[in-house]
């Protein structure tokens, strides 16, 4: 459904995604994993048109959807969530996702239109927010949410207009232990109609919900592999996993020096390389 074959980035002398080979299948639940400034949200922004790759190719169900822009491939139906989260907090939790639907439907360009004109995506919006555990907080504002539930409804606004594929980006970040049960719940729901793309950190995620992990390190992929062959798989542990147990993750464990090294090479996700 979704590849790219030889994708690279550099920012200068950096190579930020070096010449990565990549599938996503119908139905699959694929997790993103490597130490900080290993190049995942780099990543993530070339698959949805935020950056241009500076080499190789990316096509989805068969289009080369390499020059496109995030408008053209999130109506193609790509769509992504984003490590920080990203709503309007003065809107409505309701609001935030049928503006994301309408967004992605015919109706997008009729800016003057009452909305309550917009009958089919209320219903949508409604229907999503049931699905994501909000629907009770559908008519509060947004900023009246805790981050977890913010997660959430960043989760939901992605889902709006029924993607084919979600690259969800940390959904779980800065969301307590007590509620990374129900992040595992959403994330395991979701995959049960959408072929999936994570980045998460927290290791005991992405061991329970994986079909299928692709590590990367300093921009190249090391592994690429169901879970069990990913965390006993020697590079890996050298690069990130360290001595990741049960309960921690990947940075709280051995690795995490390895991870500071990492980021401390480059630039990270904050600067103007992107990289993460």
């Amino acid at each position: 459904m979704l590849q790219t074959e030889g994708l690279t980035k550099r920012f200068g002398g950096i190579v930020a995604v070096d010449e990565v080979d990549f599938t996503l299948e119908a139905g699959e639940l694929t997790s993103l994993i490597g130490p900080n400034g290993a190049g995942k949200t780099t990543f993530f922004n070339l698959l949805t048109g935020a950056l241009a790759p500076t080499a190789g190719t990316i096509t989805f169900r068969g289009e080369d959807i390499t020059d496109h822009s995030p408008q053209e491939t999130a109506l193609l139906g790509l769509h992504r969530s984003f490590q920080i989260t990203n709503v309007f907090p003065n809107s409505t939790v309701h609001e935030n996702v049928r503006i994301a639907a309408q967004a992605h439907s015919s109706a997008s360009w009729r800016f003057w239109r009452n909305a309550n004109a917009f009958g089919e995506q209320a219903e949508e919006a409604h229907a999503i927010l049931e699905r994501v555990g909000l629907d009770a907080r559908a008519h509060e504002p947004a900023s009246a949410l805790s981050h977890g539930e913010k997660r959430k409804l960043e989760v939901a606004i992605a889902m709006a207009g029924d993607p084919e594929v979600l690259l969800l980006d940390e959904p779980n970040a800065g969301v307590s232990s007590e509620s990374v049960d129900e992040v595992i719940d959403l994330i395991e729901d979701v995959a049960e109609d959408h072929a999936v793309l994570l980045v998460e950190h927290n290791m005991d995620v992405v061991m329970t919900v994986s079909d299928r992990i692709v590590v990367l390190n300093q921009g190249a992929v090391i592994a690429d592999d169901d879970p069990q062959a990913v965390r006993g798989d020697p590079a890996v542990q050298e690069a990130y996993l360290g001595g990741y147990e049960s309960g921690a993750t990947a940075s709280e464990s051995a690795g995490a020096e390895d991870a500071t090294e990492h980021a401390d090479s480059g630039p990270t996700e904050g600067d103007d390389g992107g990289l993460a």
